[in-house]
């Protein structure tokens, strides 16, 4: 995949995965840095599980980095908030 169709789907998937684990986004570029970080998170997981991670720019490889982003925002708030204490 290009950078292009990195960026983008991890625009997508950031911003999905930040709409389902806390209801607001976390600003583009945090959005788009968990959105790729969590392709690749989803990509190894699906590997892991015997399915094609992410391939391209169609549903499928949106679905696998959002379930990626999902996991990423999860431990990430989780850290955080432990931080705070």
């Amino acid at each position: 995949m290009s950078i292009i169709a990195w960026l983008v789907v991890g625009l997508l998937a950031g911003w999905i995965g930040s709409m389902l684990v806390n209801r607001r986004g976390e600003g583009l570029i945090m959005d788009i840095v968990l959105g790729v970080v969590g392709a690749f998170v989803g990509g190894f997981l699906f590997n892991l599980f015997g399915h094609s991670g992410v391939n391209g720019l169609n549903l499928y490889s949106i679905f696998v980095a959002v379930v990626g982003a999902v996991v990423v925002l999860v431990v990430f708030h989780a850290l955080r908030r432990r931080r705070a204490f």
